[in-house]
């Protein structure tokens, strides 16, 4: 049986929390928790350190000793996998009997920026991939950093919102998942895309993009990339070619570049791009229509960006540092 503010609910129940203090974020967290330790709930908190730190050390040390604290950093690495572990997790828990799993995670700070996009993807699929599960999950947001417009794209993906005093607040924002991923949402450019590609090929050969990426990797004396996530970005772009010679339009333009601390590559054909408003976030998502490459691409790069214009779609793969402009997102459009 469901306890709290999910009991009776079916599926995921999915809320964002706002806070301006520690006191209000603990206000939240702390009946929360507790609530789901008093009623033998799984209960997880993946939080950075600081944070945690905060959490554990206002728990009593019974409580504290039965919530599994999971690094936030490592269950927020990117979107695709943040997915997978979760739903490995939560299936292991209904497996073992759990009517109910509570998890309360904040993304790095880092994510907020010019890697949103995608994190923003996230929130938006998570309603759907977590909707098999008995999960009552919150999403914490610092409103005194996170941007305007992410906490705008916040109340867009998420269906209610949690507040001290038990509160628990519908969104007059939330957008059904699969329209919100649907829509056209402009992607800012990395800057190396401000320059010319050192390398741009129509409907390379495979061999060619692997060749290029070596190459661009080796003007940084000892190398941008270690050596596996080379390897990764190799296999990533070639897969994407792949897909935009079987399911994009023709031609598909390759193009490269090179930072200091990153490799860009962008793979653009002339067609819509992905039918399932899914695609890059699970697996299963991606059979027969969507390829696999946009899934490993996904899992093997530092960020990823999909971006559809009247000219065809474009997707963006970086490897290294994508955390290279301290812009503010720009608010996605309705």
């Amino acid at each position: 049986m469901r306890t709290g503010a999910a009991a009776g609910h079916t599926g995921y129940f999915h809320e964002a929390v706002y806070y301006a203090s520690d006191q209000e974020l603990l206000a939240v967290v702390l009946p929360f928790v507790r609530g789901g330790v008093a009623a033998g709930e799984p209960t997880v908190v993946a939080f950075g350190e600081r944070h945690a730190e905060l959490v554990r050390a206002a728990l009593p040390a019974e409580d504290a000793s039965r919530v599994l604290f999971q690094p936030g950093g490592d269950m927020y690495a990117r979107p695709a996998s943040a997915i997978r572990s979760y739903r490995a997790m939560l299936a292991d828990y209904t497996a073992s009997g759990a009517q109910q799993i509570r998890i309360i995670g904040e993304l790095p700070p880092t994510e907020l920026g010019a890697t949103w996009d995608w994190w923003v993807r996230y929130e938006a699929a998570v309603n759907h991939a977590y909707d098999e599960f008995p999960l009552w999950s919150m999403c914490a947001y610092d409103t005194r950093t996170t941007p305007p417009a992410v906490l705008a794209d916040v109340a867009r993906t998420h269906p209610r919102a949690a507040a001290p005093g038990d509160r628990h607040i519908p969104s007059p924002d939330y957008v059904e998942p699969t329209w919100f991923l649907r829509r056209r949402t402009p992607v800012a450019p990395d800057p190396l895309q401000l320059t010319p590609p050192p390398f741009e090929q129509k409907d390379p050969p495979p061999g060619d993009t692997r060749t290029a990426i070596q190459r661009l990797n080796e003007t940084v004396p000892g190398g941008i990339l270690p050596r596996d996530k080379l390897a990764d970005l190799q296999i990533a772009a070639t897969e994407a070619i792949a897909n935009g010679l079987v399911h994009g339009r023709p031609p598909v333009v390759v193009r490269c570049w090179a930072g200091t601390d990153r490799i860009v590559v962008t793979v653009t054909d002339r067609g819509d791009g992905p039918i399932d408003p899914f695609a890059g976030l699970q697996a299963a998502a991606h059979a027969p229509n969507g390829g696999f490459g946009l899934w490993l691409a996904h899992q093997l790069c530092d960020h990823v960006a999909m971006d559809r214009t009247d000219g065809g779609f474009t997707l963006r793969m970086i490897s290294g540092n994508p955390h290279h402009r301290v812009d503010t997102p720009q608010p996605t459009t309705d």
